[in-house]
């Protein structure tokens, strides 16, 4: 699924300015990270993406072969064609993980399926096939307030891999996991996106994760688009002034080896002072 941003600006009913001048475009099966420090923007953006907050300015055209979704019909279908990973999954805590699961075709599934599954889970097979992608079967009918955070996060991912949606959103999708989890919930996203041509939003804060796996690298500060380039060709001082606020050193999660600067891979100083 494509979209297409263009001079987007998103202001709160406080005031606040969220988002300005927000233009940007993505084909379908592309490969997006977004990239900044806290409060630049980067939930407001995949919000809005997900059709979830609407833009006070510009426009935001979520297409799918040149046509534009607009009426409240449209928008239904299309909401169900978006599946989004929240970084703490609005999942009720006395709801079974298999019921949390399916929950992501309900949009897809004619009212009466719904209510049914809500009652018995109509798909049991299928929910316990998505669980044991992100190593969770074992937790297949327990209830959501018994499960860590980590855990949690991780029903979310499943939950969308179950729905297969053509446009994943995926908001610090892994904050809550180790850093080697991390890596290969990373590389599943991605690997579920590549499979079925579906295209993959992810906003992160570890920089490591975005540059080693996505090969388009958005970094975004005060609502505003602060580059959009190639991994390869986002350089460590960029990524600096990216992060400024934070200070001297990047967020990273990973440990080191994963994080691999481009043209600065094989120069020890530049690593030394990023990592």
């Amino acid at each position: 699924m494509s979209f297409a941003l263009n001079g987007v600006g998103l202001t709160h009913a406080n005031g606040f300015s969220a988002l300005r001048e927000i233009t940007l475009k993505a084909e379908k099966g592309e490969l997006i990270a977004l990239i900044g420090p806290s409060g630049a923007g980067k939930t407001s953006l995949l919000s809005v993406l997900g059709t979830a907050l609407a833009p006070t300015a510009g426009t935001a055209d979520i297409l799918d072969f040149g046509q534009n979704f607009r009426s409240t019909v449209e928008l239904a279908k299309l909401r169900a064609r978006i599946g989004t990973v929240h970084q703490a999954p609005p999942i009720p805590g006395r709801q079974r993980v298999v019921t949390a699961v399916l929950a992501g075709k309900l949009g897809q599934w004619p009212a009466w399926k719904s209510l049914a599954s809500l009652i018995y889970p109509l798909d049991i097979p299928g929910a316990r096939a998505a669980l044991e992608r992100v190593d969770l079967a074992d937790k297949l009918f327990a209830r959501c307030d018994q499960l860590s955070g980590g855990q949690l996060q991780r029903v979310g991912i499943a939950r969308v891999l179950y729905q297969q949606p053509e446009l994943i959103l995926a908001d610090e999708p892994v904050s809550a996991l180790d850093p080697t989890l991390a890596m290969a919930t990373i590389r599943l996203l991605i690997a579920e996106a590549e499979a079925r041509g579906a295209t993959l939003v992810a906003s992160l804060h570890a920089v490591d994760l975005a540059i080693g796996n996505f090969s388009r690298i958005v970094g975004v500060r005060a609502g505003l688009i602060a580059f959009d380039l190639p991994a390869s060709e986002v350089s460590v001082p960029m990524l600096h002034e990216l992060y400024a606020s934070e200070g001297e050193e990047l967020p990273v999660q990973a440990h080191e080896q994963h994080f691999q600067p481009p043209a600065a891979a094989n120069d020890a100083a530049t690593r030394a002072a990023c990592c």
